[in-house]
């Protein structure tokens, strides 16, 4: 059914979150708006309780919605609920709320002014987020500046909003970061966001970045040092990849 605001939340062994509450932060402000939403819940392949949590809940909900698909990473679960929204405007977050939903209130006026995508930025003070986890961001992105030339300060936060005219001409040019990949225990690669970023802009579309809330969770574990490699070789591969032309024609 079609709706104004579609919001896609990706989930992986969440149960942790699920028990703190959080489908009832999300349910609670959608609840007070006007406006028509859906929420669609992507389980990629949770092997924890995170589906019986996310069923019971939604149980009697019709605009709250549950896919399932194989484990194959936040990129692919992301692209799996994007094609199954019917919403004006479809908005990716995550579960654990780092970024409050109720945060759509700053990146909603944006669209109105004619923007075709707004993203949430944390160019602020991070708070509560580890030293190493800083250093990591902060050289991504003189490497993401370095190679691709984005003219963004914050890529890779989760919380970010299309029009629903523009969003599949720019997903189904997703190369690198797509469904059908091997992926083993819990994985948010970072490219996925920068790939998405990059290709909207070569395609001409206006983006707005929008300061946002943000509160750190450490929701997985992180590896320095394989991180900073896959992050580094993304990269690379977006521009070679732009280089090539492959940007230029979707599938």
């Amino acid at each position: 059914m079609k709706c104004k605001l579609s919001v896609i939340i990706p989930c992986f062994n969440e149960e942790r979150n699920l028990r703190l509450g959080v489908l009832e932060k999300v349910y609670h402000y959608l609840s007070q708006k006007k406006f028509s939403w859906e929420v669609i819940f992507v389980d990629d392949g949770s092997t924890d309780k995170s589906q019986f949590l996310i069923k019971k809940f939604i149980s009697g909900y019709p605009n709250l919605r549950y896919i399932r698909i194989n484990h194959e990473g936040k990129a692919a679960a992301v692209t799996k609920g994007v094609r199954q929204a019917n919403g004006d405007y479809i908005l990716f977050t995550d579960l654990d709320q780092a970024t409050p939903l109720n945060q759509w209130d700053r990146l909603e006026p944006w669209f109105e002014k004619g923007f075709d995508i707004v993203i949430g930025s944390r160019n602020t003070i991070r708070r509560g987020a580890p030293f190493f986890r800083l250093a990591m961001a902060r050289g991504f992105m003189i490497l993401r500046n370095i190679i691709l030339r984005l003219p963004f300060h914050d890529t890779q936060c989760g919380f970010k909003a299309f029009r629903k005219t523009v969003v599949n001409d720019i997903f189904r040019r997703v190369k690198i970061y797509g469904a059908n990949r091997h992926i083993t225990g819990s994985t948010v690669t970072a490219g996925f966001d920068v790939e998405l970023l990059f290709i909207a802009k070569r395609l001409g579309y206006k983006i707005k970045e929008v300061p946002i809330e943000w509160h750190y969770q450490e929701t997985r574990h992180v590896n320095p040092l394989s991180d900073s490699w896959e992050g580094f070789m993304g990269l690379i591969k977006i521009k070679w990849n732009s280089i090539k032309g492959v940007y230029d024609h979707g599938v």
